[in-house]
């Protein structure tokens, strides 16, 4: 097998780690480790956001913004029920978008206060339902964890609002990544190596806001604070896609291949990347010869909307890791297209410097 031209043990830590909407602390902390090894400066705002900066050599108060998120999806813990003397059970609230026929039989860790908790999502074997019960489509409220404790007990130690994430392992595959919360802790990281390649290099002439996301996958709402609060010239946003590349898909409906390059975001269910910005990443891709492919999603959102005006109109583009699975615990990425996203990203950045005119 061969090696892998990126740090796949940082990744695995990256995408292991818990975090989801609202409480990143976990990974946030990685996040400010490694920035502070690279960049300029770096801060936290009262979300929960992470900025690491790196100044421009340039004469310019030109400035890009390049987002990554860092939560997951996961849940809250809803209720704990049970009787007395009899087992308990933990209810869930979901945080972020789930398919709840992916949660049955799943490894999960509820984080309490006392520390963390391992579980299962119960199913019952089929052979004990009736038609009715086998035939009902399942929804993310019925699904309940045991941690095999009784009740009494259980109560003691969770409460309602402590966070639950799935549990799983990330592993290299053949050509892939395989894992949980590759969405988007695999762009988190391609955004962090090509910080570290920008420092260690000649450096940019624009100043570089590398921007750690909170709360993406409940409303771009991190993004939308930092549209503001840091306000830059341009956004570039990094996010998994999309892959259908599978059996049961028409090429039509793949919308990105594995192994085919980096996407190039042209549109999502949340945004219309800015025309000149998509091109000049494809420019960039094809001078530097880098594999890429482009990005047409029918639905769902990125952080890419988040900048686009909320603190006036904003050229912005995106640059997504294609993936199949979302939103699963075995989230697929090929190595490839990670090398690949990396290496426009740092290309893209090296090669801004104010000069380029977005503005239709």
């Amino acid at each position: 097998m061969e090696s892998v031209p990126f740090d796949v043990d940082f990744l695995t830590e990256l995408t292991e780690t818990s975090g989801v909407p609202g409480y990143e602390d976990r990974v946030r902390d990685l996040v400010v480790e490694e920035l502070e090894d690279t960049v300029d400066r770096v801060r936290t705002d009262a979300m929960g956001n992470v900025v690491g900066t790196l100044e421009g050599d340039g004469d310019s108060d030109y400035s890009v913004a390049v987002a990554a998120h860092m939560d997951e999806i996961g849940f809250m813990v809803r209720h704990v029920r049970g009787g007395e003397d009899g087992p308990g059970f933990v209810e869930l609230e979901a945080l972020g978008g789930w398919d709840a026929r992916v949660l049955k039989a799943q490894r999960v860790t509820i984080h309490t206060e006392d520390g963390d908790l391992p579980g299962v999502i119960g199913s019952p074997p089929p052979h004990t339902l009736d038609e009715k019960e086998r035939e009902k489509t399942p929804e993310v409220e019925d699904a309940f964890v045991d941690v095999g404790l009784p009740y009494e007990e259980l109560e003691e130690r969770v409460s309602p609002g402590d966070l639950v994430t799935m549990e799983q392992t990330t592993e290299r595959m053949g050509e892939t990544i395989t894992g949980k919360a590759l969405d988007d802790r695999i762009c988190l990281f391609a955004m962090l190596e090509a910080a570290r390649r920008l420092a260690d290099g000649d450096g940019p002439e624009a100043t570089i806001h590398f921007c750690a996301t909170v709360q993406e996958e409940v409303g771009l709402r991190g993004a939308k604070a930092l549209g503001v609060d840091v306000d830059p010239n341009l956004a570039i946003a990094l996010d998994v896609t999309v892959a259908n590349d599978v059996p049961g898909f028409d090429d039509g409906e793949h919308v990105t291949d594995l192994g085919d390059g980096a996407a190039i975001k042209l549109k999502d269910g949340s945004v219309i990347t800015s025309p000149k910005v998509h091109r000049r990443l494809k420019a960039v891709a094809e001078d530097e010869e880098i594999d890429y492919q482009l990005e047409i999603l029918p639905a769902g959102g990125t952080d890419t909307a988040g900048f686009q005006n909320v603190a006036g109109a904003k050229p912005v583009g995106a640059i997504s890791i294609p993936t199949r699975y979302l939103h699963t615990v075995t989230e697929t990425a090929h190595v490839d297209d990670v090398a690949a996203t990396i290496d426009l990203l740092e290309a893209f950045l090296a090669s801004e410097d104010g000069g380029h005119e977005y503005t239709l």
